[in-house]
């Protein structure tokens, strides 16, 4: 669809229904660039592009700013379905969606010069150690940040700051911890270092930044999933991001386990192993590692949708999540980053020496899962957190 209207001479994109069918249409397109993705440790200008014409990066932005506000359940199906093209794709998606989500907390004039009137907006930040000393009008900014995915092609750069009041002290937040606000900064305004050599997701060109006494005004800083600053009231904003970052990085890993396994099926039912005389779709022991393959990967699929359809439902009915939805989101998203790893290894392996090779399809996304699963979604102590809450415990951790 071509843009509907001007914003201060900028194009517009209204939004639009469907977001799966969106994402789908561009697979073949994103498939065929995924090599030259991985290569160059960025989306190609092709691939940015045709996320940008779908308005893919505004599924979780407000409606103030020309976004969508999808359901999770139909985020995490796009994450999905574009995943099973090229998973560093996806994962740019993911985190600059997730970004995207902070604008229901800040002033509406600047979350709208952020995000509504480019409608190539994009924003990236990372984990790190940063301090906000509080002065005059704002904040001065020091520190350094790693991981920044899609920082390539981001329009702004966000930093994730301890707030250092005038007399020393930290501010806290109410559970006690140093409070953290993110400095909002324009993409030229931020030095990035090319520090992503790495195992898998090299097409995310997730890369470190420093800042050096910057000053940032206190409008462009903002406290994400607080409710004392929320500025919207729908109902995706009572999910944290941290909610839909599980959610859409779940759909990463389920996204290249399904294409894995579709790519296995493919080649089962025409190789025949060396050394052997018998198809491999003849063999009970394959025929019977598919049907469990299959089995394991749908029901981590079915129960995470299950859980954010009721989790959904039922905050838009009491306008406010409880710690059972957020526990069990927990839970549900930390398992199919799991069981999609899990899956992903068996095809992998039972591939043979066909799965080594670049040319073949496997190779990439062997290393991309691995790599998925080692970011702080896929912990293995959100399981302990979990089961903590089951026993009548309180989870200590601001990750549920």
């Amino acid at each position: 669809m071509s843009a509907a209207l001007e914003v201060d001479g900028l194009p517009v994109l209204r939004p639009r229904s469907d977001p799966v069918a969106r994402a789908k249409a561009l697979l073949p397109l994103i498939a065929e660039a995924a090599p030259r993705i991985e290569a160059g440790g960025a989306l190609t200008p092709e691939v940015l592009d045709a996320l940008h014409g779908a308005a893919l990066f505004r599924t979780l932005l407000p409606r103030a700013c020309n976004g969508e506000e999808v359901t999770p359940v139909a985020f995490f199906r796009m994450q999905e379905a574009i995943a099973s093209a090229d998973a560093s794709t996806a994962w740019c998606l993911g985190q600059a969606s997730g970004c995207s989500m902070a604008a229901a907390y800040m002033a509406p004039e600047v979350a709208w010069e952020i995000w509504g009137r480019d409608p190539r907006a994009a924003v990236a930040w990372g984990m790190g150690n940063g301090v906000a000393e509080v002065v005059d009008g704002g904040y001065r900014v020091n520190g350094s940040w790693r991981f920044a995915s899609g920082s390539r092609h981001a329009t702004w750069i966000g930093a994730h700051c301890r707030v250092r009041e005038r007399d020393g002290s930290f501010r806290m937040a109410p559970d006690g911890m140093p409070l953290e606000r993110t400095m909002m900064l324009r993409r030229e305004h931020v030095a990035l270092r090319d520090t992503w050599q790495v195992v898998g997701l090299r097409g995310t060109g997730s890369d470190s930044y420093s800042l050096s006494d910057i000053f940032v005004p206190e409008e462009y800083s903002v406290c994400r999933d607080m409710d004392e600053e929320r500025r919207l009231p729908g109902t995706l904003y009572q999910f944290t991001a941290t909610h839909l970052y599980a959610s859409g990085f779940a759909g990463v890993s389920l996204g290249i386990a399904r294409g894995m396994l579709d790519e296995f099926r493919r080649m089962a039912q025409g190789k025949t192993p060396a050394a052997t005389t018998k198809p491999m779709r003849e063999s009970e022991v394959v025929q019977n590692g598919l049907a469990q393959a299959e089995a394991k990967l749908r029901s981590a699929r079915a129960f995470l949708i299950e859980t954010l359809e009721e989790s959904w439902e039922a905050v838009s009915a009491r306008g406010a999540i409880t710690m059972d939805e957020r526990v069990l989101i927990r839970l549900a998203t930390t398992s199919a980053i799991h069981r999609a790893k899990e899956v992903a290894e068996w095809a992998y392996h039972e591939a043979g020496a066909t799965a080594i090779f670049e040319s073949e399809p496997f190779e990439r996304r062997m290393r991309d899962i691995h790599a998925s699963g080692q970011q702080l979604q896929g912990r293995s102590v959100h399981l302990e957190l979990c089961g903590q809450h089951f026993l009548g415990l309180a989870p200590q951790s601001r990750f549920i």
